[in-house]
């Protein structure tokens, strides 16, 4: 996330009109001067927030670029996101009263390069964590809870992952942060540390009924409600801890007691997207959107009710208190920037 200073919004302004497109020269103008209007602060001096997403691939920039669409609509071939969220609108004499693009891309690989090169020199100042973006009431409670978007959503390219984040936006809060995340071993035993202890008690008595359904055809006898509540006591935990083993590989990619111990603080091979979120009661109405742990149990129209599958696999993880919120950011250290690194060691390589 970014809410770009007025020296970067003049900059990245700047490169847009190209001496080497001039068929492109009123778009590229028109490009210009909304984002002098748009990405700089307002008039009250409250701070713009610009999600900047980085694609990597073949032919990443043209294919981005068709999707975007091109800023008249007549002239695109499709659905594009410009078809569906744009606006290009002008009056009798061609003059344009209104234009909204909705995304921004770049129109070739030096361009990206360099606007990717920019905003990477800029993102310590003026990326990251936006905790002050957003002016509130003084006698607003404002809280920060943190949404997961998980492996299950990156399977393959698709489009689940702006699906769970468009259902969000029912809650009216504000996006501040948003990171790409690969959870290590050792941070996904600490983010779900608190689950185990829970799986291990709630386990018991389901461990214990089974074994004994289990183990009276074999034995051929009746175990008494004593027998079975032993048998629950041992194998629980036991159970239990199976259970959160599953829940670590499904995050990070391996399993706590099959993971060497140089490996367990290395970025697992799943990916996340870590989202936080602000605003008045944002725990409350994030977990009512997201839905009840079990998709089967989750009501029509929530998250877990439209992409969920299973009580693991269930498309989003949500803070449930403010506290755990505080708790859970710090464990993905959510406040460190890593885009200028990530962007400079790859310009590095080409």
């Amino acid at each position: 996330m970014f809410s770009p200073s007025a020296e970067l919004v003049e900059k990245y302004a700047a490169g847009l009109v190209t001496d080497h497109e001039p068929t492109h020269r009123a778009a590229q103008e028109t490009i210009q001067k909304y984002v002098r209007a748009h990405l700089s602060a307002k008039d009250a001096g409250t701070k713009r927030r610009v999600l900047m997403l980085v694609f990597r691939g073949e032919d990443a920039v043209k294919k981005l670029r068709e999707v975007a669409g091109h800023i008249l609509n007549e002239r695109t071939s499709g659905e594009t996101i410009r078809d569906t969220f744009g606006d290009y609108i002008t009056d009798k004499d061609g003059r344009v009263i209104y234009f909204e693009p909705a995304v921004l891309t770049a129109p070739d690989v030096a361009s990206a390069r360099h606007d990717l090169k920019l905003w990477a020199q800029y993102s310590d100042s003026d990326g990251g964590l936006l905790d002050r973006a957003i002016d509130y009431p003084p006698t607003a409670t404002v809280q920060k809870t943190l949404v997961l978007i998980k492996p299950d959503n990156f399977r393959f390219p698709n489009a689940r992952p702006g699906g769970v984040i468009d259902l969000f936006s029912r809650t009216g809060l504000y996006i501040i942060a948003c990171n790409v995340l690969h959870m290590s071993v050792a941070q996904a035993e600490e983010f779900y540390g608190p689950v185990l202890a829970v799986l291990q008690d709630k386990l018991r008595g389901r461990s214990g009924e089974m074994a004994r359904k289990a183990l009276e055809p074999v034995f051929d006898l009746a175990f008494t409600p004593e027998a079975e509540k032993a048998l629950g006591e041992i194998l629980g935990p036991i159970n239990g801890r199976e259970n959160w083993e599953e829940i670590v590989a499904f995050m990070s990619g391996r399993r706590p007691s099959e993971c060497p111990a140089d490996l367990r603080a290395q970025p697992g091979t799943e990916k996340c997207l870590a989202l936080i979120y602000q605003g008045e009661d944002a725990v409350r109405k994030i977990r009512e959107v997201l839905g009840p742990t079990d998709p089967a149990k989750a009501p029509h129209g929530t998250i877990r009710k439209e992409f969920g599958q299973t009580i693991m696999v269930n498309a989003a993880h949500a803070s449930d208190a403010a506290e755990n919120a505080q708790r859970e950011m710090g464990i993905i250290r959510i406040e460190e920037n890593n885009f200028r690194t990530l962007i400079e060691n790859w310009l590095a390589q080409k």
